[in-house]
């Protein structure tokens, strides 16, 4: 039997969970309480576990989870441990999205999607598309096995400014709209895009031009919490832009998850991030 389409698994796992919120796995150990105790490898794993185990499997909940490898890399092998051990406990529960921001020649990027989807056993990887085709190729190669891709299109950062948003010459475009069009003449569905939350105008240029496509591309959307970007917003656009597609679309908060506890100064920091996981819920709004 063949595989599902990651779109499809996209779609599944919301209403499932009745909700298209992605949380961001980005460790911290100096933000992680003290009562918290043990190595890296088992402080980072009961941290986000006693998290995630906590929150609703639907409502109020989330569907995806975003492990992003450097803040586990950073630790060494015990970070990198810790990330194995939270891909296995929580593959099939939630898609797992590797951020890893892969992206090199062919061969190179043959191993990473090899990486990525054979050793952590991800549901979808975040790729740089700079280098062009083939060096995405390989990675668009995996999609018919029911794993997704998400290019680097109009990132969250201030200095997405300095390129990805600037008009280029030929086209008198910006560079994202360039990147999207391009890779809407890869596959027929996908790949997804990582579109940012802090800007709302070129997230909505972004949706417009999805829907001339004619393609189903999932956006993963990050910016919202720490970085200033609003989930209503970005709910709001969804909803009056790309309604047909709701569904696909992940919706990332990190750090204002993992670590409300130190902006509602409390010692429960899993009943401030659940308080968190609930606000941003309602901000996106319901399925549609």
């Amino acid at each position: 039997m063949a595989p599902i389409s990651y779109n499809q698994h996209l779609i599944t796992m919301a209403e499932w969970h009745k909700s298209i919120l992605c949380f961001g796995i980005d460790p911290v150990l100096e933000k992680i309480p003290s009562s918290v105790t043990g190595s890296a490898r088992e402080k980072i794993v009961k941290y986000y576990s006693s998290i995630i185990d906590a929150v609703p499997k639907e409502g109020q909940a989330i569907a995806a989870l975003k492990p992003n490898y450097a803040y586990f890399a950073q630790y060494g092998w015990e970070g990198l441990q810790a990330l194995g051990e939270l891909m296995d406990k929580y593959r099939g529960e939630y898609t797992l999205i590797f951020d890893g921001k892969r992206g090199d020649v062919g061969p190179s990027s043959a191993a990473y999607a090899k990486e990525a989807f054979d050793f952590w056993g991800a549901d979808s990887l975040t790729v740089s598309p700079l280098m062009g085709a083939d060096s995405v190729q390989p990675f668009l190669d995996c999609m018919p096995q029911g794993k997704g891709v998400y290019l680097l299109c109009r990132t969250s950062n201030a200095g997405a400014s300095d390129f990805l948003s600037a008009e280029m010459l030929k086209t008198e475009k910006p560079l994202y709209l360039s990147i999207l069009q391009k890779a809407a003449t890869w596959t027929n569905d996908g790949p997804g895009l990582v579109v940012g939350a802090t800007d709302t105008d070129d997230l909505e240029r972004v949706l417009w031009e999805i829907e001339r496509t004619g393609h189903s591309m999932p956006l993963l959307v990050p910016g919202v919490g720490a970085q200033g970007g609003s989930a209503a917003e970005v709910g709001k656009c969804l909803r009056q832009t790309l309604r047909a597609q709701f569904k696909l679309q992940r919706i990332n908060a990190s750090s204002s998850i993992a670590f409300a506890y130190q902006k509602a100064k409390t010692d429960d920091y899993v009943g401030a991030a659940l308080k968190e996981i609930a606000a941003l819920n309602k901000a996106i709004g319901p399925l549609v």
